[in-house]
């Protein structure tokens, strides 16, 4: 039966939720450790990130910086670079890891590297799945209509999708931010294992957000099911 607040179908997002939480401790505890530690080249963030994007004839995309700590993120559209005040000025080999994990984005946008592609074309039609999916889902429940059941699970696959093609895009981006790094020696071979723990950790999270879509579309089925057979 399904309850307004809860029903048993919500013991499924539990081992999600687990690791999300150990993924988002990861992330903070490797960031967090790795921000201590100052890069012998002592070159900040934004002097890295702008020596990269000249060095892959990016000198048209401009850096800003933004406010927000791991706020960093590269924009396909405005062609801008922008790092969070954790970032930007910081010396760290944290914070050099993930300036140069958003030059990977860059990078991968001149080189119109195929997931980048397709998830700047998807971003539309998943947002409105995003925001549709759930109402659908759950007018159909209280109404016991069958027809929005199955739309918001076909809607909530567009999520799916989503998280799909950004795991190898964001595996991609991190693979590139480690070998510029090591081609132009901003960071010697001991400070690449710290920069690499870095980015790891801001990986799995990525991974947890897979799961728990996984996870929450398994929930959706099941209470379908669960709704077909009252």
């Amino acid at each position: 039966m399904f309850y307004p607040f809860f029903d048993p179908t919500m013991i499924l997002l539990i081992p999600a939720l687990l690791l999300s939480f150990w993924a988002q401790f990861k992330v903070k505890g490797a960031f967090a450790k790795y921000s201590e530690v100052r890069a012998m080249s002592g070159l900040s963030a934004e002097e890295v990130s702008r020596r990269l994007l000249d060095r892959n004839g990016l000198s048209g995309v401009r850096i800003e910086r933004v406010p927000g700590e791991l706020s960093d993120h590269y924009d396909p559209r405005a062609k801008v670079l922008r790092l969070s005040d954790s970032v930007n000025a910081s010396r760290s080999i944290a914070a050099i890891g993930v300036a140069a994990h958003e030059v990977g984005h860059a990078v991968q946008d001149k080189e119109n590297y195929g997931f980048l592609k397709f998830r700047n074309a998807i971003v539309p039609a998943v947002q409105l799945c995003s925001a549709a999916s759930m109402p659908l889902f759950f007018i159909g429940l209280i109404i016991g209509s069958l027809n929005l059941l199955n739309l918001g699970i076909l809607l909530f696959c567009g999520v799916l999708v989503f998280h799909l093609v950004t795991l190898p895009l964001e595996f991609d981006a991190s693979a590139r931010a480690l070998r510029m790094l090591r081609e132009t020696n901003i960071l010697s071979q001991q400070e690449i294992g710290g920069a690499k723990a870095v980015l790891d950790a801001a990986a799995l999270t990525y991974v947890a957000a897979l799961v728990m879509t996984v996870l929450q579309l398994v929930r959706l089925v099941a209470l379908r099911g669960m709704n077909r057979d009252e």
